[in-house]
């Protein structure tokens, strides 16, 4: 009964639906099947090539900006690890991207410090030996494998359901995604939550599929990566999961029986898959033991838990809360993702609803992962950018490569040229934003996004490097300037001497305004004046520094 029910999971299929057009002018076919018998001999260097490309971009970021304002936390907590052998400054995030962001730098011969506080700690780690680009660097480079790895899942996943040329595609869109290559590029959590999650959610298809001890082990390796790589992995999973699992009953209509047959046989290796997830978050604890097995994994879930329950300060199109905005994501993917990516989105989609009955469910599967993603961040409190739900990319590329196969597949010319036209634009996109990728809108934002979304979306202090060059070329002496991250500006990275902004009114000579502080803290007013117009609401600037400084100057009265 059982073996007469369609599989949930993505398997290789004899026949590709999105490639086999027999009708078709020989002329036609004979271009289109050597360019696919190209893709499909050289997938693997292809992809080389093109995560080669990304890398490249990536690394060139890393000496253009300064730190945002969360490296130096996580840097320091992994110091902290490494050197210290305990884990205990701050337990909300687990360690696993923390001590891959902090290895290069120890292995350079840094070392904690034991300053109050992360931040504090981060920029002794940074500034001390005097090596801070070199020290920034490193860090960043600890990143670069978690963009490797997500650049293998999305890969393997399109290749092993839909062969090629759809494998290439959603290669090429992941990555030249910019919002992909601004957090792969930064000592942060949010690449490694993506490329670990997407990794689970693909190990555990494979386990679905055939449940061996090899695969169950490897299932319970990449989970553990996930859950030491960021906690709303035990959000995101589950709800993709259920997700997937409501659409296959739901299309397949299986029997409480069938599937009781299905579980039978993958009770023991889940329980494999489970003991090597707990030993191997266990040991990236370090086996540490209070009570429980690794206190500081319990504590920070109940500290993300407390964080979700007070809120998060937020700013969506103009508006602050605390509390979140059940459409804040999709109005963030709306606005930070390029717009040929979006339209092929679309293609890819309405693909995937007419065959959501074929092929075993490899076509539904990348859509519930992205919506089961998607309906649990609606109910998050914490809204502060699209690195938030970064994983949604995979799903995206995936169809969106459909969405490409489809047009390539089509016997009409006005199809080939759409297809020609929207991947143009798309690496167009790409290239032209570099190598501010983290500040990326698509059009729709127009050329104020900061009206729509500031924070990680687009102004995370990235920019002082830029705005110490630019003072310089000027000649300012001094300059009026809240700076609202941890670093030494004046010391290190060349300001002139900074004294505080004058939010109601500005000071003779050079003003510089950070867009997140004027949006979401109001230059230091908070809520109380969110309706109040202050002056750099009403007055234009002089020019913009980056993408997230507003520079003025004001003739002395």
């Amino acid at each position: 009964m059982a073996k007469k029910q369609k599989s949930a999971v993505a398997s290789p299929t004899k026949e590709r639906p999105i490639q086999d057009k027999p009708e078709k002018a020989p002329a036609a076919i004979g271009g289109r099947e050597r360019a696919q018998a190209f893709l499909t001999c050289h997938s693997k260097a292809i992809f080389v090539v093109l995560v080669a490309i990304a890398s490249i971009r990536i690394i060139s970021t890393y000496w253009v900006f300064n730190h945002t304002i969360d490296e130096p936390a996580h840097i320091a907590c992994g110091m902290e690890w490494l050197d210290k052998h305990v884990y205990r400054y701050e337990p909300q995030h687990p360690p696993l991207s923390r001590v891959m962001a902090a290895l290069g730098p120890y292995l350079s011969g840094e070392h904690s410090w034991g300053k109050k506080g992360i931040y504090n700690e981060g920029a002794a780690i940074l500034y001390a030996r005097n090596h801070y680009d070199r020290v920034l660097a490193l860090a960043r480079l600890g990143i670069l494998p978690f963009f490797w790895l997500g650049c293998v899942v999305i890969y393997w996943w399109t290749r092993r359901s839909f062969g090629e040329p759809a494998a290439f595609f959603a290669t090429l869109f992941f990555t030249f995604l910019p919002p992909i290559l601004a957090h792969a590029g930064l000592a942060t959590t949010d690449m490694a939550l993506t490329a670990t999650f997407g990794a689970a959610f693909l190990a555990m298809l494979l386990w679905l599929e055939r449940p061996s001890w090899t695969r169950s082990a490897w299932f319970g390796v990449a989970l553990a990566a996930a859950i030491l790589s960021k906690f709303s992995v035990f959000a995101f999973f589950p709800s993709a999961v259920l997700a997937a699992f409501i659409v296959y009953c739901v299309l397949e209509r299986p029997t409480f029986g069938s599937l009781i047959e299905i579980a039978k046989p993958r009770i023991l290796p889940l329980g494999l898959a489970a003991l090597v997830t707990v030993i191997l978050v266990w040991a990236g604890y370090r086996f540490s033991f209070n009570g429980v097995p690794a206190p500081e994994l319990w504590q920070g879930i109940r500290d993300v838990m407390e964080h979700n329950a007070k809120g998060h300060p937020g700013y969506l199109l103009g508006e602050y809360r605390e509390t979140g905005w059940w459409y804040y994501y999709p109005v963030v993917l709306a606005v930070k993702t390029p717009l040929a990516l979006l339209a092929l989105f679309v293609v890819g989609a309405m693909l995937c609803w007419k065959r959501r009955r074929d092929a075993n469910g490899v076509y539904w599967i990348p859509a519930a992962f992205v919506a089961g993603i998607l309906i649990f961040a609606a109910f998050s409190r914490i809204n502060i950018g699209v690195r938030h739900v970064l994983p949604v990319y995979f799903g995206i590329s995936i169809i969106a490569a459909l969405g490409a196969c489809q047009l390539w597949s089509s016997k009409s010319a006005a199809a080939h040229w759409t297809l020609a036209g929207l991947m143009l634009w798309m690496v167009a996109t790409s290239v032209l934003a570099h190598p501010d990728y983290l500040p990326y809108f698509n059009a729709i934002a127009g050329n104020q996004p900061e009206k729509i979304l500031v924070d990680s979306d687009l102004d995370w202090g990235q920019d002082m490097k830029r705005l110490s060059a630019r003072l310089r070329e000027v000649g300012a002496q001094e300059v009026y300037f809240n700076p609202f991250i941890s670093a030494f500006l004046e010391a290190v990275h060349g300001f002139p001497p900074i004294h505080p902004l004058d939010p109601q009114e500005p000071s003779p000579g050079w003003n510089a305004v950070s867009l997140t502080p004027l949006k979401l803290d109001r230059l230091g007013l908070k809520r109380t004046y969110l309706d109040f117009k202050l002056w750099p609401d009403e007055i234009p600037p002089r020019e913009r520094v980056g993408k997230s400084v507003l520079l003025y100057y004001f003739p002395p009265k």
